[in-house]
């Protein structure tokens, strides 16, 4: 018996293309002889409003729709997309992607889609924000603005960005697949600038996910996000700049799950791995780290910024144990990388949007907590680094990475001692891992904001650590 696709009642399809056009059009992207085709059809509707200098200066709705078509010979992959959702517009492109993947001629056998139920697991919405009225989403935005604005004399200007969207999406391809699933993301960010005597310095805050508005009727009220921007605003008026050196590090729960995400994450997605181009790419099974590390990523967190029912191939995602114990286990695999890789796909092929394949990313990833307090971790640094927040960072082929610090401490004789901000992290990736000393209970994840570039595509995620300690490190800032 064929199952019948079932949608979240709150997040109705709005695709009026039916099957058989579909079907003929993944007939004509297989008429040049490819291996396996497949159809991203994308509904999108978003909405952004922007709040600075005491007034709304922006409220703007979009709407925007497409297919993508894929088609894989082997190791090449013709992609054509369109805007025009008119069967002969998607013809064109499919015949286009055709062409790309194989110039050789073969018949494409016929096939029966089968559709597959997809339970929502991740989106925890009882009702979409794009339902709900305008005015209720300004109000968030004022009250963000005023609360971050009356924090602290110091601060003399704040912008508040809230945004919204709901995506659509129907996945089919060669194999028989159709799958539906409805994509709710929202996301409120506050920027705090703060002057005292001539200096300025910028706080940064803000908090989402797949969620609806009750997200913030809770702990992550407005007015607790656009404080923490504020605070940290002024706290950095008070720093000073950090001095260069190699110490023992700390990091803290949460943000510092950038680390983690930028140096280790991408050199585990599979593309760089059968590609050669990750310092990974021969360490299957070999200890990389100490034993206190473990890593997973998870696409499967209900309500968090990186999770998806499926991804954008129409595989459901698993959770990955990465590293276990210091030793590599797994990648992170889409389907082009798991047939040439002879694996199976783990439900990390992602794609910004119908213009773009999809290629393996990451969704949230995250450090596994270990049995230290925070307390005993900072306990057992005489002099040290504590970074507070990581704003990001470079990592290239070899390993080999620079991170920003946005704020940090010093540490001495136990306890975390004055502000410090301008540092820089260096080191490499495999050498860090490897000195990861003690790791905390305490697992947080960042603040649900964040996307990730690669290939000139971006997509949401998130990423988490409990606290950690790493023996030493080097330590970019005043001589």
């Amino acid at each position: 018996m064929t199952k019948q696709l079932v949608m979240n009642s709150v997040c109705p399809a709005p695709f009026e293309l039916n099957t058989s056009v579909l079907k003929k059009i993944l007939m004509t992207a297989l008429s040049r002889g490819g291996d396996f085709a497949d159809l991203f059809l994308e509904y999108r509707t978003s909405l952004s409003i922007l709040m600075e200098d005491d007034i709304i200066k922006e409220s703007e709705e979009t709407l925007t729709a497409g297919l993508g078509i894929r088609v894989i010979k082997k190791d090449r992959t013709g992609y054509a997309y369109a805007n025009d959702l008119g069967e002969e517009k998607l013809i064109e492109a499919a015949r286009a992607a055709a062409v790309i993947a194989d110039q050789r001629i073969r018949r494409p056998e016929p096939f029966i889609f089968r559709s597959i139920r997809v339970k929502n697991r991740v989106a925890p919405v009882k009702k979409l924000a794009t339902s709900s009225p305008l005015d209720e989403k300004v109000d968030l935005v004022r009250r963000a603005y005023q609360a971050a604005l009356n924090f602290d004399p110091a601060i003399k200007k704040v912008q508040v960005v809230y945004g919204e969207s709901t995506q659509y999406i129907w996945i089919l391809n060669s194999e028989g697949i159709s799958v539906k699933d409805c994509r709710p993301m929202i996301r409120l960010t506050i920027h705090s600038l703060a002057e005292r005597q001539g200096h300025r310095e910028s706080g940064y805050y803000g908090g989402g996910g797949r969620v609806g508005l009750e997200y913030f009727k809770n702990s992550m009220t407005p007015e607790t996000l656009a404080r923490e921007s504020a605070r940290e605003a002024c706290l950095l008026l008070e720093a000073s700049e950090a001095p260069a050196g190699s110490w023992p590090v700390i990091l803290s729960p949460g943000h510092s799950g950038v680390l983690i995400h930028e140096a280790v994450g991408h050199l585990l997605e599979a593309d760089f791995i059968r590609k050669k181009t990750s310092i990974f790419w021969d360490k299957l099974g070999q200890k990389v780290a100490s034993e206190q590390v473990t890593i997973y990523d998870d696409p499967t967190i209900p309500g968090f910024r990186g999770s998806y029912n499926i991804d954008d191939e129409g595989t459901r995602p698993e959770r990955t144990l990465l590293i276990d114990r210091g030793l590599i286990k797994e990648f992170l695999q889409d389907k082009l990388s798991a047939r040439l890789m002879g694996k199976k796909a783990n439900g990390h092929g992602r794609r910004e949007d119908f213009s773009h394949w999809p290629l393996p990313r990451m969704s949230n990833t995250y450090l596994a907590p270990g049995e230290y307090s925070p307390e005993e971790i900072i306990h057992s640094v005489k002099k040290g680094f504590y970074v507070s927040r990581l704003s990001g960072g470079q990592v290239e082929d070899s390993g080999q990475f620079t991170f920003s610090v946005t704020l940090g401490f010093l540490v001495e004789n136990g306890r975390l001692t004055r502000p410090v901000k301008q540092a820089t992290l260096i080191g490499t990736n495999l050498d860090i891992l490897q000195k990861i000393e003690m790791v905390g209970h305490d697992l947080d994840f960042g603040l649900q904001t964040a996307t990730c570039g690669k290939d000139s595509q971006e997509v949401p995620v998130n990423d988490g650590c409990p606290t950690m300690k790493i023996a030493g490190m080097t330590i970019g800032g005043r001589l």
